[in-house]
C-alpha cells in the first residue's frame, strides 16, 4: 500500500532519534550529473534512482528512513560533455562513507546505498565496507539498480536491443525517463550510437563485459549514447521501475532480516 515516505530531512532531532530506534533502513540513493545525449537530461541516473528510492519508501513506510539523493558522483571520463560535475573518486568515496557513519553516529544499523551511475558502482561499496570498519555493529550496503537475478530477467524479458544496446541513455534508461517523465524527453533527437570497443571480453551493457575497459567516453561516443534509446517505450520503462522497486525493496526486507554483526576475539 503506498503511503507517505519517511523522510530523514523533514525529521526534527527527536524524530531522527526515534527513527533510528525503530530499526529502519536508511536508504540513501547515490547518482550523478552528466550528459544522456541529446534527448536526454543530465538528471537521468539521478531521477532514475532517486523514484525508484521515493516509490520504495513509500511503500515501506514504516521500515524506510529516505534520505536525500547524493547528486554529485565520479563521472571524469565524460567531462568532454558539457554537463556533468564530477568528484574525484577519494572524495566522493569519503563523502559517501561519511554519510553513513553520520547515520550510525545517530542509531541507525541498517544502510542501503542505491546507485544509478555505473562508475559510481566500486566507489559506493567501498563507502559502505568503510562505514563496517568503522561502526562494526552497522549492516551497510550497496547496489546498483536492476542487477538482480530477478532484475536482470525482466531487462532480458523487455529489451528489443540486443548486446550493446543498454549502455547509457539509452533503451533502458530512456524507457524508464519515459515512465516518469515523458515531457522531458525528446524522442525525436534520440539516436542510437555503438562506439564502444567491445570484443570477446570487453563490452558495455547493462551488465558489462568481465574486462573492464572505460577510456574517454567523446573518443568512442559522439552523441553521449552508448545504445539503442530508439528502442525505448513507456511500457517498457513501467515494467523496469517497478522490478527496479521490487528489487530494492527485497534488498531492505533482507537487510532487515540478518542479524547484526559482531567482532569477535580470534580463539
Amino acid at each position: 500500500m503506498w503511503s507517505r515516505p519517511l523522510r530523514y530531512e523533514r525529521l526534527t532531532w527527536r524524530e531522527v532519534r526515534r527513527a533510528a530506534a525503530e530499526d529502519r533502513v536508511a536508504l540513501i540513493p547515490v547518482a550523478t550529473l552528466e550528459d544522456h545525449g541529446p534527448h536526454l537530461p543530465i538528471d537521468t541516473d539521478l531521477r532514475i534512482v532517486a523514484e525508484i528510492c521515493e516509490r520504495v519508501a513509500g511503500g515501506m513506510s514504516d521500515q524506510v528512513a529516505l534520505l536525500p539523493p547524493v547528486p554529485h558522483g565520479y563521472s571524469p571520463h565524460h567531462m568532454d560533455f558539457p554537463g556533468p560535475v564530477t568528484i574525484g573518486w577519494q572524495t566522493f568515496t569519503e563523502y559517501c562513507a561519511d554519510v553513513g557513519r553520520s547515520l550510525a553516529r545517530h542509531g541507525f544499523r541498517r544502510l542501503l546505498y542505491l546507485n544509478g551511475h555505473g562508475s559510481n558502482q566500486n566507489l559506493v561499496e567501498m563507502a559502505a565496507r568503510l562505514v563496517m570498519l568503522d561502526h562494526p555493529e552497522v549492516l551497510a550496503a550497496a547496489a546498483f539498480y536492476l542487477a538482480s537475478p530477478e532484475g536482470l530477467a525482466t531487462v532480458e524479458r523487455v529489451r528489443s536491443s540486443g548486446r550493446g544496446g543498454m549502455g547509457h541513455a539509452c533503451e533502458l534508461e530512456t524507457s524508464i525517463y519515459l515512465a516518469i517523465d515523458p515531457e522531458a524527453v525528446d524522442m525525436d533527437l534520440a539516436v542510437d550510437e555503438r562506439g564502444y570497443p567491445a570484443g570477446e571480453h570487453a563490452w558495455m551493457d547493462w551488465v558489462d563485459g568481465p574486462l573492464k575497459l572505460m577510456p574517454w567516453w567523446s573518443s568512442f561516443s559522439a552523441t553521449g549514447v552508448h545504445g539503442e534509446p530508439t528502442k525505448a517505450s513507456a511500457d517498457k520503462g513501467v515494467a523496469l521501475l517497478e522490478a527496479a522497486v521490487a528489487e530494492c525493496g527485497a534488498y531492505v526486507r533482507e537487510l532487515l532480516d540478518k542479524p547484526l554483526p559482531r567482532r569477535r576475539s580470534p580463539a
